[in-house]
């Protein structure tokens, strides 16, 4: 990754079921992940996320790997499928259920009957029971101390983090916040955030417009407020790289105030 990703020293693989699914808009699912194992799981950081195994809705009895050396278990493991896999960020911590809920944004299916988005295909069939594996990543999101305020832009992929860091910093530092969005149906209207903050809600207008433009032009034309701030961007890789190369270039901001991570390239096919 780009910036460094504090993981936790130990790591263990867990073995979920899924307890619940809720569309919350358009292009987002709400996963609830729950389970024995989740005791295991310890909060950490704010965009804390880990690595999600699961069957994609096509294979019968997909192998699930069982330790934190999932690599090579799926190497030495029979002949059996072996499951997608996928960074997700976790949303909210249920520890009265046991479980913790992730949001999945759904690629659109440009005019097919499906989806070829593995993550999407899955939150739309998985239903209550069904098997997952879930190791822990860690975070990044990491502010500098004697930062005034925070800057955090993202596209959908990056929506969960970002709210999830709102929610969790909520009484500290103020953000000006940027968050494409793929409709304007999937703009929220409950965020829970510092006192201050300004939310830049970006509706795409054009269904097949590459996620993270629009994000990326409003930063560089945005006014931000003075005094020393710290920065987390994450998407589409060129949003998050140009974010911090205006940054760094322009806005003359340190490198060492600045998280950015890629999450994906667009138009690059991924298993």
């Amino acid at each position: 990754m780009p910036s460094r990703i504090q993981r936790p020293h130990r790591r263990r693989m867990l073995s979920l079921t899924v307890l619940a699914r809720r569309q919350i808009s358009p292009h987002f699912m709400s996963i609830t992940l729950g389970g024995d194992d989740v005791q295991y799981l310890t909060q950490s950081g704010y965009d804390q996320s880990g690595r999600l195994f699961f069957a994609d809705p096509d294979a019968d009895d997909v192998f699930l790997p069982t330790s934190e050396r999932w690599i090579l278990q799926l190497t030495l493991q029979g002949s059996k499928p072996r499951p997608r896999v996928r960074t997700y960020s976790i949303r909210r911590f249920r520890p009265e259920l046991s479980a913790f809920d992730i949001e999945i944004s759904l690629h659109e299916s440009n005019g097919s009957p499906r989806s070829d988005a593995p993550g999407t295909r899955w939150a739309q069939a998985a239903g209550p029971g069904a098997e997952v594996a879930f190791l822990d990543e860690g975070y990044s999101y990491a502010p500098t101390p004697d930062a005034a305020w925070q800057l955090l832009v993202g596209d959908e992929t990056a929506l969960p983090a970002i709210l999830a860091i709102l929610e969790s910093s909520a009484g500290t530092l103020p953000a000006e916040v940027f968050l494409e969005v793929p409709a304007r149906e999937d703009i929220r209207d409950d965020v829970v955030a510092p006192p201050g903050t300004n939310i830049h809600w970006l509706p795409r207008a054009e269904p097949c417009a590459k996620p993270g433009a629009l994000a990326l032009q409003a930063v560089r034309q945005a006014r931000l407020p003075d005094g020393r701030f710290y920065a987390w961007t994450a998407g589409e890789s060129s949003l998050a790289t140009g974010v911090r190369r205006h940054l760094v270039g322009e806005r003359q901001v340190p490198k060492s105030d600045i998280c950015f991570r890629g999450y994906f390239t667009y138009n690059r096919a991924s298993l």
